[in-house]
């Protein structure tokens, strides 16, 4: 009881703060007539590549509609926290807002599966296709973001493995190495005989220095970004794919309060959206394998033949992690199977209605 209880009030403190929080972004100065002012929050600081992004966006928004459209940020500013801010966005914490539905509580179980449904899609452009491919054939994806306007969809570039001392050449030296990774490759990663962990990226430096895991799965930015050049010595470019998901929205409610032509603006600048967070996701990996060159870090690949191995694997989950849905009543198998006739074996995204 007295457990239950404090979860409760958990819960009830933090429902209050997000309550405050939004009374707050509504007590801001009034906007000038004709102007209509809109909220964005984002958990990331001004010069992250997600934000300088989000910069370019806001800029062009309010360019475009000849200031008659405003977006006041909020950066670092923890509105919307990482598991709920579905949940918040829907309540108008804030008007706009960076989103994480793979990392939600509840009600997002298609949306996270379908991050392990992209081997073939390597490239961004790829996988914002792919994913807009299986979104337009499954009304249950659709439904995961019901309430919200999605205004940009976030794919990133291929990941590989950073280890702190043991190179890896093959496969078979995974064994015995504890590896930090997302939780679709907790299950591949076992199967090849490492200890698998999930822990959120921002303690993976300590946990790397402390010698707590062996490695993490991570996209080469990393070695500058999160500082990883400082703690591990290896990074092999074996192709992990990524995801995409909806990553920016608005509140649905908000939305319909915009006029039409406000709408259509806002339609014209999810490409723009877009087109930025590719731009800053691929010059940050740059940056980072730049770093990883200069700070001197060991950087190999896998063989055609282990890169094949760990491509059957990785499609195996998937097709596992697809039939457990089953247990929600949603029909992952319709949509893993949709993923994998639109690549069609080309990389190239063909999509048809009910393909």
């Amino acid at each position: 009881m007295t457990a239950a209880r404090a979860t409760l009030g958990s819960w009830a403190a933090r429902w209050l703060l997000v309550a405050l929080a939004a009374l707050l972004a509504g007590c801001a100065r009034p906007a000038p007539p004709g102007v209509t002012v809109l909220t964005y929050a984002s958990p990331y600081g001004p010069g992250h590549p997600f934000s300088r992004a989000d910069r370019a966006w806001i800029d062009w928004v309010e360019r475009e509609s000849g200031g008659s459209i405003r977006i006041r940020p909020n950066w670092s500013g923890q509105l919307l926290s990482s598991d709920m801010s579905l949940e918040e966005l829907r309540h108008g914490v804030a008007d706009i807002g960076l989103i994480t539905p793979i990392y939600s509580r509840g009600g997002t179980h298609l949306t996270r599966i379908q991050t392990g449904f992209y081997s073939g899609a390597d490239s961004m452009p790829q996988q914002l296709a792919l994913y807009r491919c299986m979104l337009r054939n499954s009304p249950a994806l659709a439904s995961e973001t019901a309430g919200l306007k999605v205004l940009a969809v976030q794919g990133g570039p291929t990941v590989g493995i950073v280890t702190r001392n043991r190179r890896l050449k093959t496969l078979d030296d995974l064994k015995g190495l504890r590896i930090r990774a997302p939780t679709e490759l907790l299950t591949v990663l076992g199967t090849l005989g490492a200890d698998p962990v999930n822990m959120p990226m921002g303690e993976v430096y300590s946990a790397l220095a402390k010698g707590v895991i062996d490695g993490v799965v991570a996209p080469a930015d990393t070695f500058r970004s999160l500082h990883f050049a400082e703690v591990a010595k290896h990074f092999n470019t074996l192709v992990i794919p990524r995801g995409a998901y909806p990553a920016r929205a608005m509140s649905q409610a908000r939305w319909d309060r915009l006029t039409p032509e406000q709408q259509a603006l806002l339609e014209r600048g999810i490409g723009v959206w877009e087109a930025a967070m590719m731009a800053e996701l691929k010059t940050a990996w740059q940056q980072g394998y730049d770093e990883a060159v200069a700070q001197g870090i060991e950087i190999s690949g896998m063989s055609e033949a282990d890169q094949a191995r760990f491509d059957a694997l990785y499609l195996a989950d998937a097709e596992r992690n697809a039939k457990a849905l089953n247990r929600f009543g949603i029909d992952g198998e319709a949509v893993l199977r949709i993923a994998r006739r639109s690549l069609r074996g080309t990389g190239v995204i063909s999509c048809e209605q009910g393909s």
